[in-house]
C-alpha cells in the first residue's frame, strides 16, 4: 500500500509538470512531442546493425516508434491511460521489480524507443541516468541529436536526400556540411547544379555527366563563395544562420549586379557588395561612405579604389 500511496503522489506531481510544460511550449509557439521514428526513416538509412544489449544514457533516449503522441519531448505522460500506466510501473519499482530491457532504434546519437516507452519514462521521470537496452543502430548519412526537434529532423531528412541526389559526400570525401534552416532550400542547390551544368556544356560543347557538375558547383560556387563569407565575418551580422543561408542569399545578390553592373563580381565581390548593403549597421554605412567617395574621386578624375 505504501508503494502504491507514494506512486499515487508522485503520479499527480507528474501530471502538474506536464500540463505546466505543455502551457509553457503553447506560449513559447513551440513543439511539444516526442520525435517519431517515421521521420528517422527519412534520413534514408543505408542499412542497419543489431548491437545487441547496451547500456544506454536516459537523457538520448528523445523518440518513440509509435507511442510518440503519448509523451511530450521530456517523455512525460500526455494521457490519462499513459499516465495510470506509469503509475502502476512505480509501484512495482518501489517495491523492488526489476524491468526487462527496453529496445531502441539508434540514430546517430539518438534513441528512438521500440519497446518500453513507459520504462523510459519512469526512468527520466525518477533521475536515472542510464538504462539496458537491446540496440539496432541504423547507418544513416546525417546522424539525429538528442536535442534535435521535429524541423531539425525533416531539415536532415532534406539533406540526405540532397547527398543522395548528388552523392557530394563520395565524390568530395572532405566537402564540409550543407546545413539550412530553413525547409526547401536543398532542391535550389539542385537547380544551381543543373544550370552550372548547363551552361558549362554550353561553354565546353559537350554532355557534362552529372557527378562532374556537382563537383564543378561545389568547387567553384560553393566553396569559393563561402569561403569569402568566412573572410568577411558575414555570418556575425546574421545571428541563427548558417554559411549557407547565406550562399544562396549572396548568390542571388550576385545573379542581381550582374544584370545590373553587366560584369560578374564573382564569389568576393558579391558577398563585399551583400556586406555593404545588408551587413550590421556599421559596415552599411561604412560601405556608403565608401561608394560616396569612390564617387568623388571618380568624379575628380583620381580613382583610387
Amino acid at each position: 500500500m505504501r508503494a502504491e500511496l507514494q506512486a499515487e503522489t508522485e503520479a499527480e506531481r507528474l501530471e502538474r509538470r506536464a500540463k505546466l510544460h505543455e502551457l509553457l511550449h503553447r506560449l513559447r509557439g513551440e513543439p511539444n512531442v516526442l520525435l517519431p521514428f517515421h521521420q528517422a526513416l527519412a534520413l534514408r538509412p543505408r542499412g542497419e546493425r543489431h548491437l545487441g544489449l547496451r547500456t544506454i544514457e536516459v537523457d538520448k533516449v528523445v523518440g518513440s516508434v509509435d507511442r510518440y503522441e503519448d509523451f511530450d519531448h521530456r517523455f512525460l505522460p500526455k494521457t490519462p491511460h499513459t499516465l495510470e500506466r506509469w503509475k502502476r510501473l512505480r509501484a512495482l519499482q518501489l517495491e523492488g521489480v526489476e524491468f526487462p530491457p527496453i529496445e531502441v532504434y539508434q540514430v546517430g546519437e539518438a534513441y528512438f524507443v521500440k519497446d518500453g516507452n513507459h520504462r523510459v519514462a519512469l526512468a527520466k521521470a525518477t533521475g536515472q541516468k542510464f538504462i539496458d537496452a537491446y540496440v539496432i543502430a541504423l547507418d544513416v548519412p546525417v546522424p539525429v541529436e538528442p536535442g534535435d526537434t521535429p524541423k531539425d529532423l525533416l531539415l536532415k531528412a532534406e539533406y540526405a536526400h540532397f547527398l543522395e541526389k548528388t552523392r557530394l559526400k563520395e565524390l568530395l570525401p572532405e566537402a564540409e556540411e550543407i546545413r539550412f534552416t530553413t525547409l526547401g532550400r536543398y532542391d535550389l542547390l539542385l537547380d544551381h547544379i543543373a544550370t552550372r551544368r548547363y551552361f558549362k556544356g554550353l561553354e565546353e560543347g559537350r554532355e557534362i555527366p552529372w557527378e562532374e557538375a556537382v563537383v564543378d558547383w561545389y568547387e567553384n560556387l560553393y566553396k569559393p563563395t563561402v569561403e569569402a563569407i568566412r573572410r568577411l565575418g558575414l555570418l556575425r551580422d546574421f545571428p541563427g544562420r548558417t554559411e549557407a543561408d547565406l550562399y544562396l542569399w549572396v548568390m542571388d545578390h550576385r545573379y542581381f549586379l550582374a544584370q545590373e553592373l553587366g560584369v560578374d563580381p564573382g564569389p568576393e565581390g558579391a558577398a563585399e557588395s551583400y556586406e555593404a548593403r545588408f551587413g550590421g549597421v556599421w559596415k552599411r554605412l561604412g560601405g556608403g561612405l565608401k561608394r560616396q567617395l569612390k564617387a568623388f574621386f571618380l568624379a575628380k578624375g583620381k580613382e583610387k579604389f
